[in-house]
């Protein structure tokens, strides 16, 4: 009895590990932003578990998206609030969204741009689903952690 009560109340629980009372609050996400694949593991998790606070910690604030409208002929752009606004629409309205990156196509010398491609899935209900093949072109910025200044959505969706 007494070796089970030192047992019990003498160990740390692994289901519930202690408060780290030390952490500053300034996480970065799930994967770490000081290094490029942190970006992409990131926006994945973020789009598989609607997170608009990771997703939007990766968002430099001069951020821009635009991709190319082709039933009007021009590119459309918008700013990171914007951006916002539509990724939790996007999150809010759909039932499940699958996020899967494929090879790198083309990376700058410096990392500061990247050309990935990807697969998107968006299911709105089981009947309703979308499914987006495409590459994206990123633009970084790396202050003390990597950030995303443009992405330029290249699918021809």
């Amino acid at each position: 009895m007494v070796i089970c009560l030192l047992f019990i109340f003498g160990c740390d629980n692994p289901f519930a590990p202690n408060i780290d009372y030390n952490h500053s609050g300034s996480t970065t996400g799930i994967s770490d932003l000081k290094y490029i694949n942190g970006i992409f593991t990131n926006l994945a998790y973020a789009y598989t578990f609607k997170d608009t606070l990771i997703y939007g910690k990766m968002l430099n604030p001069d951020f821009t998206f635009t991709y190319r409208d082709y039933d009007l002929g021009y590119d459309v752009s918008w700013g990171r609030q914007e951006e916002m606004r539509i990724t939790q629409n996007m999150f809010q309205n759909s039932d499940q969204l699958t996020l899967v990156w494929n090879n790198t196509i083309s990376v700058t010398d410096d990392s500061t741009q990247i050309t990935r491609g990807f697969n998107l899935s968006v299911i709105f209900n089981p009947s309703d689903v979308v499914r987006i093949d495409g590459r994206v072109v990123l633009t970084l910025q790396k202050d003390s952690t990597w950030s995303i200044l443009k992405w330029n959505d290249e699918s021809n969706f």
